[in-house]
């Protein structure tokens, strides 16, 4: 049987045989979505590749570990994000808010966009580019919870803060993104 027309999950039973083949179909069939997951997060097309291939690497190093507990896909893009993460740490001055010495009134509301802003004229793009030009702790948190599909608990995780820091920063993100395309 050719390896392009395997499943997934028999192609990861060759990848824990270190079949390279299988690994590189893989990694062909899931590298674009991973790069986009990367390029969100570290907010730079080359660095986004480097990343994506060490997250590639590590998961392959890493593929014994795979309970298939959830979709491969997503077990993969926790490592992309978690990596991603940790390399714009690194990389830049990415300082979390510690809201927890400061007291704030949230509001939750639902309403995340006011009537002023006409939704059928925004594009996809003009919200992307404008999530991008928010603070770095607002755009990560809009980047994990919008776009990658993670909850508020997962975020407080990954980021390493605390539930209600998650909470506010997600609020205040909104709020920041919400006045931003109010002015498109």
């Amino acid at each position: 049987m050719n390896i392009t027309n395997q499943n997934i999950e028999e192609l990861i039973a060759l990848c824990k045989e270190n079949n390279q083949k299988a690994q590189f179909e893989v990694y062909n069939r899931y590298c674009k979505a991973m790069y986009n997951v990367a390029c969100r997060i570290v907010k730079d097309e080359h660095f986004a590749q480097d990343v994506m291939q060490e997250g590639f690497l590590k998961a392959f190093t890493k593929i014994n570990d795979y309970k298939q507990e959830v979709a491969f896909g997503a077990w993969l893009k926790k490592i992309i994000v978690n990596y991603s993460i940790d390399f714009y740490k690194k990389n830049n001055a990415f300082q979390v808010e510690d809201l927890s010495k400061t007291l704030y009134k949230t509001e939750e509301n639902d309403s995340f966009f006011s009537e002023n802003i006409d939704l059928n004229s925004l594009k996809v793009k003009q919200v992307l580019d404008t999530i991008s030009g928010l603070k770095d702790n607002y755009r990560m948190v809009l980047t994990l919870f919008y776009i990658e599909g993670y909850d508020q608990e997962e975020i407080s995780e990954i980021l390493n803060i605390t539930y209600a820091n998650c909470r506010t920063t997600l609020s205040r993100a909104k709020e920041s993104l919400r006045k931003k395309l109010e002015e498109i």
